[in-house]
């Protein structure tokens, strides 16, 4: 066995692996398992206790002072 052959070989099977995962990844049955996987940094993590619920709207006058610090310390650097 030459280089040369060994290097087709190589290059075939290489464009074979390459066109099985792109098939594998584009595949139609799979495409609400990755939709689903793509929301997962979105979702509110039940064990979290940082985490803001959705429906939590409790602004606390400190959160108002700090943020209207924040703003007005941007508006000086401007």
């Amino acid at each position: 066995m030459d280089s040369g052959l060994l290097g087709t070989i190589s290059t075939l099977l290489m464009a074979a692996a390459f066109a099985a995962i792109c098939w594998w990844a584009f595949s139609p049955r799979r495409k609400k398992r990755f939709e689903d996987a793509a929301e997962v940094p979105f979702k509110k993590d039940e064990n979290d206790p940082e985490t803001p619920s959705e429906d939590d709207d409790s602004d606390t006058p400190a959160d108002r002072d700090q943020a209207e610090q924040n703003d007005s310390s941007r508006q000086d650097k401007q």
